[in-house]
């Protein structure tokens, strides 16, 4: 790939990351109460993975560790939403 192609794939990757907010702020007002849809946690996961690429290739230590700690945090928070999700649904088909 040339650096231009990687340049767009930062720029994509730095969008995906961007629009997280911009989602998480649509959805805060329309509710009128702040809130982080689920939406939020997967451009949060696309974006750091894609910003993660393109630290990667820019060879950027500092970048590579932001982002890779990130990725790692968002599956995690996935991961606890899951979990509440089920057992919510357990104790629902238990009543």
């Amino acid at each position: 790939m040339t650096a231009t192609h990687w340049l767009i794939i930062g720029f994509i990757g730095q969008i995906a990351f961007g629009a997280r907010f911009v989602i998480q702020w649509i959805v805060s007002e329309q509710k009128g109460e702040s809130t982080i849809p689920l939406v939020f946690w997967y451009c949060s996961i696309i974006g750091s993975i894609v910003l993660l690429s393109y630290a990667i290739y820019r060879e950027d230590p500092v970048f590579i560790l932001g982002q890779s700690l990130g990725s790692i945090i968002y599956i995690r928070n996935l991961i606890l939403i899951d979990r509440k999700r089920k057992s919510l649904l357990s104790k629902q088909s238990k009543i």
